[in-house]
Order: C-alpha cells, then sequence, then structure tokens
C-alpha cells in the first residue's frame, strides 16, 4: 500500500497525521489487507451467499391494543411540566 493512498483514507477519516503514523498506518493496513487477501484461497463453491452470518428471526410482539400511561405517570419524571405538559427550552425563533 503506497503512501498516498493510506493519505487518502486517513483525510476521508477527517484524520491528521504525522509522517511517523502515516508509515505506522500503511504497514498496519497493509498487514489487513494482505489478510484479507487469504480469503481469495478459499474454495467457496456450492456454498450460498448469505446475508447474515447467523440465523436471524424476527423478535416483534403482537401489536395488540393496550392501556396507556396516565398523564401523570408520564410527567412524573419530567424536568419541567406545568402539570398537563412537558415544558421545554424554546429552540426556535418565533417571526413575524
Amino acid at each position: 500500500m503506497e503512501i498516498s493512498e493510506v493519505r487518502k483514507v486517513a483525510n476521508l477519516a477527517r484524520l491528521s497525521l504525522t509522517d511517523q503514523e502515516l508509515e505506522s498506518s500503511r504497514q498496519q493496513l497493509g498487514a489487513i489487507l494482505d489478510y484479507v487477501r487469504l480469503l481469495d484461497e478459499v474454495n467457496l463453491d456450492g456454498v450460498a451467499p448469505m446475508p447474515h452470518p447467523v440465523p436471524m428471526n424476527n423478535v416483534f410482539r403482537e401489536d395488540v391494543r393496550q392501556e396507556s400511561l396516565s398523564r401523570e405517570d408520564s410527567l412524573a419524571n419530567a424536568c419541567k411540566t406545568d402539570g398537563q405538559f412537558f415544558l421545554v427550552p424554546r429552540i426556535l425563533e418565533e417571526k413575524g
């Protein structure tokens, strides 16, 4: 791997690296890419592609109507409330 490629990757990652760090990263990234190239040697004939390495099942609960929290319970842990609504700092200015 060339230093210019490492510099480009560092730039894309918004990293500011010294020359010493660039050289260290070049060696490390080169070792990683060499290791990944080993995967090209694996015989994958007859192996179906899979979207995820482990089986996944939906874990959704049934969509059943149930009782909501009461207003008092909903507001119980609020930082600020007027007893009826949550009070939050204004983030938008009114124009007009």
